[in-house]
């Protein structure tokens, strides 16, 4: 991953996540493909085993469309993530 400008949103999710996600999760995941396929998201994962979050790291996006990412996303609308932040990250030494 190159350095320069990136922005992360961070998601918590409600305790039972697991018992509850599975009528969304192909929904959610889907976003996530269409986002990483059109190179406006880097990558995205879960925190936690089990999750308590979630995180999506963005290349140089505005904050309102990460956020408009969020709105748009199945966990979102079903109540699964209680809180979220969006955060400029500012990447200084990378592997690639």
């Amino acid at each position: 991953m190159p350095t320069g400008p990136r922005s992360v949103l961070v998601y918590d999710y409600v305790a039972d996540i697991l018992e509850r996600r599975g009528a969304y999760r192909e929904a959610h995941l889907a976003r996530i493909d269409e986002w990483i396929a059109a190179g406006t998201m880097l990558m995205a994962g879960a925190l936690g085993d089990p999750p308590t979050g979630a995180l999506f790291v963005f290349g140089d996006v505005a904050e309102d469309e990460i956020a408009r990412y969020a709105d748009g996303d199945p966990y979102v609308a079903a109540g699964l993530v209680t809180a979220r932040r969006i955060e400029p990250w500012t990447v200084v030494r990378s592997r690639d």
